[in-house]
Parts: C-alpha cells; sequence; structure tokens
C-alpha cells in the first residue's frame, strides 16, 4: 500500500454528535494518514452534521431523508416518496464523487448511501458503534467489506471473517485532555475543593434526567456538591428557571462545546447510554451512572450500558426509574471512594483511544 496515492472516501451518517464526532474523527484520522484524500460526508437536510461538517472543514450534501415517526401514522405519509428520491440522490451522488470506499456511521443517511455504493461495486465500511446492530447495518453488513465494531460477540449480527474490532472514535480533544479537575472546575467557576456532578444526556439533552435534576438538584446542594448540566436546547429554560438564586453551585448550559473541561471537572457523571458517549467515559476514566435512552433502535443503549455495569465499570438506572433511583445511585457514589476507584480502574481497562486510526487504516487498506 502507497501512503501517498490519493483516495476518494465517502461518509455517510449523521443525525446527532454520537455520529457526527466519530465520523469527523474518522476523516481527521484518514488525512492524517494520506492527506491528499478527498472526503466527501453525506448527511441529511436539516439535522445536525449540515452545520457541524462544515465547521471541521469538510464539504456534506444532504439527502431530503427522515425515519419514521412512530407518533403520528400520518406523518409518515410522505415517507415512501423520500424514501425513493433518497435513493436516487445517493446513486447520482455516488457517481459524480466516484468514492473508491463508502463508509456508513449510522444515521438517516447511511443506508442509501452504502446500499447504492454496495450496488454500484464500491467497498463499504460498517462503523456499528453499539453492542446490538439494527436491522440496517445488519443488511448492509452481508456485504460490506469491514465491520468496525467496539463491543465483542458481534458475530451474531455480521460475518464473522469481515468484523475488526476497532473501538469507537472519539474527539482529539477528549483522548489528548490533559486538564486538571482544578482546572475543569475552574472553567466553569467552581469551588475545586467541593465535589462536582457533570450531568449530560447528548447533545440533543435527555428529559428523564433533566426532568430529575428540575426537582431534585437540591439535594446535591445540601451535600455541598456542585452540578455542571448539560440540557440541551429544548430544556435550558426551564433548568434555568429552577435553578434561580443556585447559580454558584449549578452551572446550566443548552451545548457544553468544551467537554474536555467538563470531564475533567467531574467526580461523578450522569450520561445516556450512547456507544459515542460510552467510549469517550471509558477514556476519561469517570464513575458513571447511565441513563440508557429507552426508544432507541433495538434498545441498543440498554445492552451498552449492561456491558459496563457486568464489567463494574457503571452503574444503570432504568430511564422509567430516573426519578425514583438516579439520586440515590449518585449520591451512593459520591460518598463511597472504594467504589469509584474500582469503577475508573474497570473502565479505563475498556478505552480503545485509537480507534480513529484503527479504522483509517483498514479504509486506506480497501482504497488500495
Amino acid at each position: 500500500m502507497s501512503p501517498v496515492q490519493p483516495i476518494r472516501l465517502m461518509i455517510a451518517g449523521g443525525g446527532t454528535g454520537g455520529h457526527i464526532f466519530p465520523a469527523i474523527a474518522i476523516a481527521n484520522a484518514v488525512r492524517k494518514l494520506n492527506p491528499s484524500s478527498e472526503i466527501l460526508f453525506v448527511g441529511a437536510k436539516g439535522k445536525m452534521e449540515m452545520e457541524k461538517v462544515p465547521s471541521a472543514g469538510y464539504k456534506i450534501i444532504g439527502l431530503d431523508i427522515a425515519g419514521l415517526n412512530r407518533s403520528s401514522i400520518w406523518k409518515n405519509i410522505s415517507l415512501p416518496f423520500k424514501l425513493i428520491k433518497s435513493f436516487l440522490h445517493a446513486g447520482k451522488i455516488i457517481k459524480d464523487f466516484r468514492p473508491n470506499v463508502a463508509v456508513g456511521v449510522g444515521g438517516y443517511a447511511s443506508f442509501p448511501i452504502l446500499y447504492m455504493a454496495q450496488r454500484n461495486g464500491i467497498s463499504t465500511v460498517i462503523q456499528e458503534q453499539n453492542s446490538f446492530a439494527g436491522k440496517s447495518n445488519k443488511i448492509l453488513g452481508k456485504k460490506a467489506k469491514a465491520i468496525c465494531v467496539a463491543y465483542h460477540r458481534m458475530e451474531r449480527f455480521f460475518p464473522k471473517e469481515n468484523i475488526l474490532y476497532t473501538g469507537n472514535p472519539v474527539r482529539a480533544s477528549i483522548y489528548e485532555n490533559k486538564h486538571t479537575q482544578k482546572e475543569g472546575a475552574a472553567f466553569f467557576q467552581l469551588n475545586p475543593d467541593q465535589k462536582i456532578v457533570f450531568a449530560f444526556g447528548g447533545s440533543l439533552g435527555a428529559r428523564s434526567i433533566n426532568e430529575t435534576l428540575k426537582t431534585q438538584f437540591k439535594i446535591l446542594c445540601e451535600k455541598n456538591v456542585q452540578l455542571i448540566w448539560q440540557t440541551g436546547t429544548g430544556f435550558f429554560e426551564q433548568a434555568k428557571a429552577a435553578v434561580a438564586g443556585y447559580e454558584s453551585q449549578v452551572k446550566v448550559f443548552d451545548f457544553i462545546k468544551d467537554m474536555d473541561y467538563a470531564y475533567a471537572a467531574a467526580d461523578v457523571i450522569i450520561s445516556r447510554a450512547g456507544a459515542s458517549s460510552i467510549s469517550e467515559l471509558s477514556i476519561i476514566g469517570k464513575p458513571v451512572v447511565f441513563v440508557p435512552f429507552p426508544f432507541a433502535s433495538e434498545d441498543h443503549q440498554t445492552h451498552n450500558a449492561m456491558s459496563l455495569v457486568n464489567a463494574k465499570a457503571a452503574f444503570m438506572v432504568p430511564d422509567q426509574l430516573a426519578a425514583q433511583n438516579l439520586m440515590n445511585k449518585v449520591t451512593e457514589l459520591l460518598d463511597d471512594e472504594m467504589t469509584c476507584e474500582e469503577m475508573k480502574k474497570n473502565i479505563l481497562k475498556l478505552a480503545i483511544p485509537d480507534a480513529d486510526l484503527r479504522i483509517a487504516h483498514k479504509i486506506m487498506e480497501l482504497a488500495n
């Protein structure tokens, strides 16, 4: 393989930061190995990748595609037409760009691009982030040249000979994070001598976590524990109103760009169990309480969280029990230094900081 030979790479998917940030990490790793590579992203119109990808310095094309709306059957009337349109558009994008390799990271745009790439004889790579594969990836996996996974026992879903254990890529700012806890606390204008809980529900927020903190954050304040709380845009105003008068102890944000500082500041973390979040949390090595999103496809977030619970690397609270049990689990960790140390040790064993380069090397191999 010649490292200087230019390749044309297409990366499809998005919808949430959990898909977008790993995709950008893969693109950066490919550029690191081969600076002359041409990289094109394909996402879904109206989704956050249409903003985040250009901000990272890459070109993106949007497909007019949406998922099944389970709450209202009438909102799905246009879905078949959008699907047909997206497959035709995907075929045109592939024909125009002529990629050597197409990578799918999950999200609406992933399936039509990889499906059409496979029909056109182009090598495809699936970046399966979760411990339980979704239906789309199981279909695509039959013809994919490589399936890059972050969990063991994935031969349940994919041809064993094409599975590559790489881990999930994370942002460079996370695995290169050298901030001390004191620096993290100072960044958020918090007291480094008091414990800090960092709560976030992914880039879009998490209702059960938000609702619980809205009514129970004072439990932390009464224990002289401080809180960094990322709410997502939809809950931000409610949260700000709820913590009025407690702003010195509770810092509320709709979105935190500098996650490296938030991770560094935290003694205990509350999080959804998306694959990307789990990969970042494994690298930073902090005690965590997972509240899996119960409506994720195939309930994959619960499967993700349980893989860490079984390794004694995290606690888990079911979404429907967050109001009753979340604060109990958090305060249990805050008061139990021995369990915290065991969790730190066990979660660090699961960290794979070079996942992006592992995937990039496979892409280069297939391209050449």
